[in-house]
């Protein structure tokens, strides 16, 4: 009985600030509710390539259209090689997938654009010479290798915040920290058990996505539970709530 309820009041304290998301989410009269109409456009984050001769590696977050957004973001990388004149965004995306053509898109796009009305935040950015051109082309080959390539789950993945925490494994020194509303973030490809964090260091454990832990330097200490995410980041100090998101003292 006494594991019982230790259970129950886990489960209770992931389900206590998803509820607040949830309940911010159907307060929110701004959300976008026909996708055909829906914003898609930039928001001015990412430098202009006309003005920008070096190389960029920019992640994104966004809400998650429609009643997704309440529990999670879509994410996504935007690179431009040196003196290249527009950028390339990686990402995966379910449409179309059931009919055939491939979940990883990879090709040229607005880089910071809304998200079918939400805002993006930006929550890694690079910027240099040929040592970023040299990762962007290890995204490229990463992509490539993704083994999911025609798969796409919403929940538990292998979904698009699966296939950025893939990128981020493969090309660590992006130290990649995505937000703990990246649902999916904790499903390792090809039915994996352990591996590196998303950041590229530490460790994971995680089970389908459904159960695991995370410790590394840049994540913290992260507990999964059926694809949500509670935690604890020392550097800077916040909380990491589901639903809800980073509380605490910027990245920046």
């Amino acid at each position: 009985m006494r594991a019982l309820s230790y259970f129950f009041v886990i489960f209770a304290i992931f389900l206590a600030p998803l509820g607040v998301a949830v309940a911010r989410h159907l307060a929110d009269d701004t959300q976008a509710t026909d996708w055909r109409t829906a914003r898609r456009d930039s928001t001015g984050i990412a430098p202009l390539p006309a003005q920008t001769p070096e190389a960029v590696i920019h992640v994104y977050a966004a809400r998650a259209f429609r009643w997704r957004g309440a529990f999670g973001v879509h994410t996504w990388i935007a690179a431009k090689p040196q003196g290249a004149d527009a950028y390339t965004r990686f990402e995966v995306v379910g449409w179309g997938v059931s009919q055939g053509r491939n979940a990883v898109r990879v090709g040229e796009g607005v880089p910071d654009g809304y998200w079918y009305g939400n805002a993006p935040t930006l929550i890694r950015a690079l910027r240099g010479g040929d040592e970023v051109d040299a990762l962007i082309e290890r995204l490229r080959a990463a992509a490539t290798a993704y083994p999911h390539q025609h798969e796409y789950r919403v929940w538990p993945g292998p979904n698009s915040n699966t296939f950025i925490a893939y990128l981020g494994r493969a090309v660590p020194e992006l130290h990649l920290d995505l937000p703990p509303t990246a649902i999916g973030k904790d499903y390792l490809p090809d039915t994996g058990v352990f591996a590196r964090a998303p950041s590229g260091g530490g460790f994971q454990v995680s089970l389908a996505g459904l159960l695991g832990v995370t410790l590394a330097a840049e994540e913290g200490l992260e507990i999964n539970l059926l694809g949500l995410s509670l935690g604890l980041d020392l550097s800077p100090p916040a909380l990491k709530l589901p639903g809800v998101g980073r509380i605490g003292m910027s990245e920046e």
